[in-house]
């Protein structure tokens, strides 16, 4: 097993490549050096170090700045409340794959802080604008070509992010997803159709990876979606309503208690989610040249 390096160590790695005029290196090592709390500071003949902020707060999603991340994708975890479920989520990550996390954490992040390393970071915000404003605020300062947009309630029990970006890497589909469907034509569109791994209409949130460019054609999330519930759908319509595809897998995913449904305020959870699916109606009802194969 490789053992990770030091704050000092990775400071003279540091000091060397700048030493050698490599200083995309060396800004690398730096931030390395700050996902451990410290930043690094030249000194004349040396560096000493610095205690920082382990992640940054913000005000709003309009304060953010870009998130940096290693790779062409990464998984965001939108948390509001429930933190000792997405530290849970963040292990199982940890466990299966390198592929960088960022956690989008409303309010203070408890336990989750003790998960902060290379790997995974935390964002937090203290005023809430709602699901979709949070999804559109990782899908813009997040610098990955792909994100994975998941449920704080889903474990990875395998690798689910090397086929994911296999297939994302084809070109042909812009959302890639584990659990989604068929909008359902004979009830008007009121509902989805589970039918198995293929190409869909809808993928859900639970784990929904998309193109960033592609998502950013189609318009990103609704703004106005307060709930997650149906926002999903709608955000999928939108990326159909563009010629994108959305492809549904099996992928080596569970789901524990879903406390972002279960454990939600029963009123508002109905009221939003039925505002979030009203909207799909008004804007989408009809128009089936947009949805996928019928199967």
């Amino acid at each position: 097993m490789t053992t990770a390096k030091s704050k000092e160590e990775l400071a003279q790695e540091r000091f060397d490549a700048r030493a050698a005029k490599d200083f995309a290196k060396a800004d690398l090592i730096r931030d390395q050096i700050s996902a451990l709390g410290f930043e690094v500071i030249d000194v004349a003949g040396g560096f000493e170090f610095r205690a920082k902020e382990r992640f940054p707060k913000y005000a709003s999603t309009r304060d953010i700045k870009a998130i940096k991340v290693e790779g062409d994708i990464a998984i965001a975890i939108i948390v509001d409340g429930f933190t000792s479920d997405a530290a849970e989520s963040v292990r199982s990550i940890k466990s299966n794959t390198k592929t960088p996390i960022v956690a989008f954490v409303i309010g203070e992040p408890a336990e989750l802080v003790d998960e902060i390393d290379l790997q995974f970071q935390i964002v937090s915000i203290t005023e809430n604008f709602g699901w979709g404003e949070n999804a559109n605020a990782l899908l813009k300062n997040i610098s990955s070509n792909y994100l994975v947009i998941m449920d704080p309630s889903t474990r990875f029990i395998g690798d689910a992010i090397a086929p994911v970006l296999a297939e994302l890497n084809k070109g042909q589909y812009s959302a890639v997803g584990w659990r989604g469907g068929l909008v359902n034509t004979d009830d008007e569109w009121r509902s989805v159709d589970d039918k198995g791994p293929g190409e869909v209409d809808v993928i859900f949130s639970y784990f929904l990876a998309i193109n960033c460019a592609d998502a950013t054609n189609a318009g990103g999330f609704n703004n106005r979606a307060i709930y997650y519930r149906n926002a999903d759908i709608e955000f999928s319509l939108r990326l159909r309503n563009v010629n994108g595809r959305l492809l549904q897998m099996d992928l080596p995913l569970e789901q524990a208690r879903h406390h972002g449904y279960y454990d939600t305020d029963p009123e508002f959870r109905e009221v939003q989610s039925k505002k979030n699916y009203d909207r799909i109606l008004e804007r989408f009802r009809g128009k089936s040249a947009i949805l996928s194969p019928r199967r």
